[in-house]
């Protein structure tokens, strides 16, 4: 399968990372760090890769996003762009989780920086995953445990490979969502409710 022009891009951490490939092969790139401002800066710098090779968002025939786990506001921000693009030009958006990213073969355990000394955790099989990602310690998986990856910007190469494979591969869009893998940190008030007088 021909597929065409695609764009991947990354928010799930304090970086947009965003490419343009054309079947699989990377055309343009850019990687920014940046705390804040990803919502603003999204956009634009989407139609920037755009105008340095020449395409039209028409052309488009997918997108790539990265879904994380990362930065809760920095998630969704991708996701939410990448549900906008794809139903303002009618073609398919899929999810890309920093797991798959980080997965290098023959390793089937792929462990991701996560807050508090913890790692996010999924397992994989034959490239794919064979269950659920989890929170965990990473002291308590032995010394035959994969080091821990640091939080860092994906590859927008990578990115555009894995999104080429699924797509050659005749996969079905999965409507990208953010991978949140523990509740927010933020909790409801515990003040005890008011006295009601008679």
């Amino acid at each position: 399968m021909n597929a065409g022009l695609t764009l991947v891009f990354d928010t799930s951490g304090p970086w947009i990372a965003a490419g343009l490939a054309s079947n699989g092969r990377l055309l343009h790139a850019a990687t920014e760090t940046m705390a804040r401002g990803q919502a603003e800066r999204l956009i634009p710098l989407l139609e920037e890769l755009l105008t340095a090779t020449g395409t039209r968002w028409a052309e488009l025939t997918a997108i790539g996003v990265g879904t994380g786990p990362g930065n809760f506001t920095g998630t969704r921000i991708a996701v939410a762009t990448a549900r906008g693009l794809s139903l303002a030009l009618g073609i398919p958006a899929h999810p890309i989780t920093a797991f798959e990213m980080a997965l290098a073969p023959p390793t089937s355990l792929v462990l991701l920086e996560a807050p508090r000394g913890r790692a996010y955790a999924q397992r994989f099989a034959d490239g794919r995953a064979a269950g659920p990602p989890e929170v965990v310690d990473p002291a308590t998986l032995g010394p035959d445990a994969p080091p821990v990856r640091a939080a860092a910007p994906p590859s927008p190469a990578a990115m555009a490979r894995l999104l080429h494979a699924r797509l050659s591969a005749g996969a079905a869009p999965d409507r990208p969502a953010p991978l949140y893998i523990r509740p927010a940190d933020a909790a409801p008030p515990s003040d005890p409710p008011p006295v009601i007088l008679p």
